[in-house]
């Protein structure tokens, strides 16, 4: 499903969550949606199907998560996300990563080229996670919405001359 955050039934998602922990997720992304290019509420995915711990799996499972995709000529791009997610392991994180579009001999698809994950737990309930991760996505979004920056940064393979 994909709707602004302020429509997400984060209760149904998280149901441990308090209220004054839905208030401050939603205070948190307020700073998200400021910071993106266009500002506006962004079009945040969710699946309430997503839910419930998986137990440990061999992949990630997305509860609820944010892409701010910038696309270039070429095929070129740079993705920043937040996202909510069940860990192979089984436990609840936060990840936020900043990915751009693989040019290497060997194509992989994409490379991050900065992440971040915090698991939940007492020390980093969710709230705080969050917000650590949207501190981290803000700061990104400030940064040039060019690919190649991002791969020079990353000393990654630059993108063929056109």
């Amino acid at each position: 499903m994909r709707s602004a955050f302020h429509e997400i039934p984060l209760a149904t998602l998280f149901p441990f969550l308090s209220p004054a922990a839905v208030d401050s997720m939603q205070q948190t992304v307020s700073s998200v949606d400021a910071a993106r290019a266009g500002g506006g509420a962004a079009g945040w995915e969710w699946d309430p199907k997503h839910a419930a711990s998986p137990g440990p799996q061999p992949w990630t499972l997305t509860v609820l998560g944010l892409d701010v995709i910038e696309d270039a000529a070429g095929g070129d791009q740079v993705e920043f996300q937040l996202q909510a997610v069940w860990t192979d392991r089984g436990r609840l994180a936060v990840d936020a990563a900043v990915n751009v579009a693989c040019w290497c001999d060997t194509d992989h698809a994409g490379h991050d080229v900065d992440a971040l994950r915090i698991e939940i737990s007492e020390e980093n309930p969710l709230p705080e996670a969050f917000r650590m991760a949207a501190r981290r996505l803000t700061g990104w979004l400030a940064e040039p919405h060019d690919a190649d920056h991002w791969r020079a940064e990353a000393r990654l393979p630059a993108r063929p001359a056109r």
